[in-house]
């Protein structure tokens, strides 16, 4: 067999798995998913404080954070947000999701352990609540995005609240 013959193989096999679009109804509560991983470098920590002007001590001050609550340098915070927003983004079912998104209403985040030059996350997604809006061809669903270090510990908890497209009216 070719590798022509084998691209074209897979293809068929994943437009038959795939539908190519998830709506509103594909996400039932309880729906879950996870991400792949991603290591925070110290590069990463330096090149967030210059680009967001974040140049809190605990970020970027190596004597002042040795003091301080966590003993050395932590990632900010958003950082590590917006790294789990990435994360989200290169899923097959966020690329599915896609089409149709219609926006996000919101973003309630807990920082519940600190997050370190050299941690890798993986971000597991849950669907905990999904209710149709006032206007029938849409639904908000709000997903549970927890970044779980390599430690198996939990660091970040974010509920993220968007608004998608409905298969069809009700």
């Amino acid at each position: 067999m070719t590798s022509t013959q084998n691209i074209e193989q897979a293809s068929t096999a994943l437009d038959s798995i795939m539908p190519g679009r998830y709506f509103w109804e594909d996400l039932p509560v309880g729906f879950r998913y996870r991400t792949s991983s991603r290591t925070i470098t110290e590069a990463d920590i330096v090149s967030f404080a210059a680009l967001t002007g974040d140049m809190n001590r605990a970020h970027v001050d190596d004597e002042a954070a040795r003091s301080g609550p966590f003993g050395q340098r932590i990632a900010h915070g958003l950082l590590v947000v917006s790294y789990m927003a990435g994360l989200n983004t290169r899923t097959i079912v966020n690329q599915l999701l896609e089409p149709s998104m219609l926006a996000l209403l919101g973003t309630e985040c807990r920082f519940i352990k600190p997050t370190l030059a050299g941690d890798t996350i993986t971000v597991d997604i849950e669907v905990v609540e999904a209710r149709p809006s006032s206007k029938p061809d849409r639904g908000i669903v709000k997903f549970r995005r927890s970044a779980v270090s390599q430690r198996g510990e939990v660091v970040v908890e974010c509920f993220v609240s968007m608004l998608f497209k409905r298969r069809e009216a009700v």
